[in-house]
């Protein structure tokens, strides 16, 4: 038996390949000497590094399968992080202590002190400091890994050149933007040419409350993550008839204080979520509003989560995402077994569970497709009300698109010269500037991406009154 000096005492055997003491491993096995160098890396061989030596269970490919390469896979790969919050620092603590010995993280945004609660490479000291730069210095502190780099980038991803992504192994997300996955997404899959050069796996995490879920995508090769648009919650929303008369739940009084009253009483002036006094007048007219109908629960924090549509982040979830992701890029990396295929959800509200299932891609999508998407168009539309669509579009989701066609520029939002030319065109009727099912290109300044479209126009000619619509609904 043999002591580490730190209270910890193990079996020491001789590993012959390397003439070297190998902490707890079979002498059998052949450990590459970057592992042994020194008593520090007892700790990482242990917890890391021993499943490159045995094959993974579910290897296809067992006679191909090195540990040694798959050791200096793991040792020489580089991996991008982008997003260092509640799942962010839960997967660069997972990849330090994995052996990933090159990573670099990018975020844009700085510490809040309501990020201490589960975001636990942080203390009240870094309130304010950007959370890149912390979670790097945290992380270099703690593990105390000469050979580990982790090198942070306080900023927008948009802000770094292409050839700047062409250099990583495996890119790996843990972001609450779909805007910033929708560009990673479309800037990877761009990047890959026709035989497959620089093709870099995204892995992407998201978490919403109780309820996660993690993808592996293979750009070019499997369904990206603009194939899954239509997979998104939306937004909860709730009938006007039953927060004007029949309020049954705390969410339904705060609707109505938001929906109903704010425009009565503050006609023309915005509500601000981050106004004290705007909230603190919220709250109070929701709290009226609930003890008028004998509802109880309405509270201060509720409020403030209806009204901007926030969903609690529970660090148990970000935890049990993160450990998913990191486990497939370390298979990405090291062969040592199947990839994820490629997509896995998880629950944990009701019960707990995981089910995992293949996203096939989209012929229609936007980034990695080859055909134009088919949406449908009132023929009274005009071309705002057609644009305002695009926006609400689940599959879209474009929040300022401009629109060409092949022969005409439909409406252009920059420069400003183009906007002036084509604003005119937002009041005539989209069908009277298209014909039907001709191709659209429209562009968004904020993605890297075209998306074409053509448009079946149905319904009457002209837009029918209130009651006419009401009626047709019914």
């Amino acid at each position: 038996m043999t002591s580490t000096g730190k209270g910890v005492t193990v079996c020491a055997k001789v590993c012959p390949a390397y003439n070297t003491h190998v902490y707890g491993f079979d002498s059998s096995l052949s450990i590459p000497s970057i592992f042994t160098s020194s008593l520090y890396t007892y700790k990482l061989v242990m917890t890391s590094v021993f499943p490159l030596l045995k094959i993974g269970p579910f290897n296809e490919y067992p006679d191909e399968y090195s540990s040694v390469d798959a050791a200096d896979a793991l040792r020489n790969s580089k991996v991008l992080v982008i997003g260092a919050g509640g799942l962010g620092c839960e997967i660069l603590k997972n990849l330090a202590l994995t052996g990933f010995k090159s990573i670099e993280v990018i975020d844009m945004d700085t510490i809040d002190i309501s990020n201490l609660n589960r975001q636990f490479l942080f203390r009240e000291s870094d309130v304010g400091r950007p959370k890149a730069e912390v979670a790097a210095e945290f992380i270099r502190q703690r593990i105390r890994d000469p050979s580990l780099s982790i090198v942070p980038f306080f900023g927008k991803i948009q802000d770094k050149p292409l050839e700047y992504y062409k250099q990583f192994t495996v890119v790996i997300c843990g972001l609450d933007s779909v805007e910033a996955r929708r560009w990673i997404n479309a800037t990877l899959v761009g990047l890959v040419d026709e035989e497959l050069n620089n093709l870099i796996p995204l892995v992407d995490g998201g978490t919403e409350g109780f309820r996660g879920q993690a993808r592996v995508i293979l750009p070019t090769l499997t369904s990206c993550y603009e194939c899954s648009l239509d997979m998104l919650s939306t937004k909860q929303t709730y009938p006007v008839c039953t927060i004007a008369n029949t309020p049954r739940l705390p969410e339904h009084c705060i609707e109505w204080a938001n929906a109903l009253e704010w425009p009565v009483h503050f006609s023309g002036l915005k509500f601000d979520a981050d106004n004290p006094e705007h909230l603190d007048w919220m709250y109070e007219a929701s709290l009226k509003r609930a003890k008028l109908f004998n509802i109880k629960g309405v509270t201060r924090s509720l409020t403030l989560g209806v009204v901007k549509n926030i969903i609690p982040a529970i660090a148990a979830t970000n935890a049990i995402v993160a450990a998913s992701c990191c486990n497939e890029v370390f298979k990405i990396v090291t062969n040592s077994n199947p990839i994820l295929n490629n997509y896995m959800m998880y629950s944990g509200d009701d019960s707990i569970f995981t089910y995992t299932f293949s996203h096939t891609k989209k012929k229609d999508c936007s980034v990695c497709g080859n055909t134009a998407k088919t949406t449908i168009a009132q023929k009274w539309w005009t071309l705002q009300d057609f644009i305002s669509q695009l926006s609400k579009n689940q599959e879209i989701q474009m929040k300022r698109p401009s629109l060409t066609t092949s022969t005409q520029q439909l409406y252009l939002r920059a420069p400003e010269a183009l906007e002036e030319a084509t604003r005119g065109n937002l009041i005539k009727k989209l069908s009277d500037l298209i014909e039907p099912m001709e191709e659209i290109l429209v562009t968004d300044p904020s993605l890297p991406i075209s998306l074409k479209v053509r448009v079946h126009f149905e319904g009457p000619e002209e837009k029918p009154d209130t009651i006419s619509a009401l009626m047709s609904d019914v």
